[in-house]
């Protein structure tokens, strides 16, 4: 359910707010409302990942499956070289 919020604020820190929530694509009023939630800890999953950083997920590792086998693989060689 929506309510509107009314809100005074600085005039450049508005316009500031205005510029930069263009230049991510998103209506100022979603950009507080996601911020206010993650000031009350209650972040909603749902919320669009920022592209940025949904370009990096998943590029420092693959599955934690293949993690642990390479780490297997690994101590197994060291054990037969330090014997």
């Amino acid at each position: 359910m929506h309510a509107k919020l009314t809100l005074s604020l600085d005039r450049d820190v508005i316009e500031h707010a205005k510029e930069f929530s263009r230049s991510q694509h998103k209506s100022l009023s979603k950009m507080v409302e996601n911020y206010l939630r993650l000031v009350v800890g209650r972040q909603d999953k749902s919320d669009d990942i920022d592209p940025i950083v949904a370009k990096l997920m998943g590029s420092a590792a693959g599955p934690l499956d293949v993690v642990d086998r390479g780490r297997d693989e690994y101590t197994a060689y060291l054990e037969e070289k330090y014997r």
